[in-house]
């Protein structure tokens, strides 16, 4: 007699797999949104950071991720938002960054290094820079300081002319 015998799913790999609502390109561990998936008296319960206050997509963060755990067979799931610490664009992956510049988004740089006290005020304009995810060239001028989304800037690339845009170190 053949038993089929089925490994449940790991909660953390399903988790892992859903993709973020606004870069459908990466998964919100891919992009360090996903902070931890752990299962407490039964119920799966996973921990999200935004990647900025007041981000509009956590709502469907929070959906994507209870009806894929859903799917997976884990009917109790708890998807909280942890705000401490603070997401920063350094939580982004190596195949993250990878994703993003193959999708024609130019990932960012390294975040600014946070100092104690008070957030120094800056008045003048950002300086952001970021090579053309689609030729390399690092001559690229920013158009806008907000593309599609809060998080993005729209740039062009003198080189190749093509417009593209470019995720903001936060």
């Amino acid at each position: 007699m053949v038993t089929d015998v089925r490994r449940a799913p790991d909660p953390r790999e399903v988790a892992a797999r859903v993709t973020d609502p606004e870069l459908p390109m990466v998964t919100l561990a891919d992009l360090g949104v996903l902070r931890d998936v752990r299962v407490e008296e039964g119920v799966v319960v996973v921990e999200i950071t935004p990647t900025y206050s007041g981000c509009p997509a956590m709502g469907t963060m929070r959906a994507d991720l209870v009806h894929a755990l859903h799917r997976a067979g884990f009917p109790d799931v708890d998807v909280r938002t942890v705000l401490s610490p603070a997401w920063s664009t350094d939580r982004i992956s190596d195949e993250g960054r990878r994703k993003l510049a193959v999708a024609g988004i130019a990932p960012p740089g390294r975040a600014p290094v946070p100092t104690d006290g008070p957030v120094p005020l800056q008045l003048g304009p950002s300086r952001r820079t970021a090579d053309c995810p689609l030729c390399g060239s690092s001559d690229t001028e920013e158009l806008s300081e907000f593309g599609a989304t809060a998080c993005k800037a729209l740039r062009r690339c003198r080189s190749c002319r093509e417009p593209f845009e470019h995720v903001k170190e936060i």
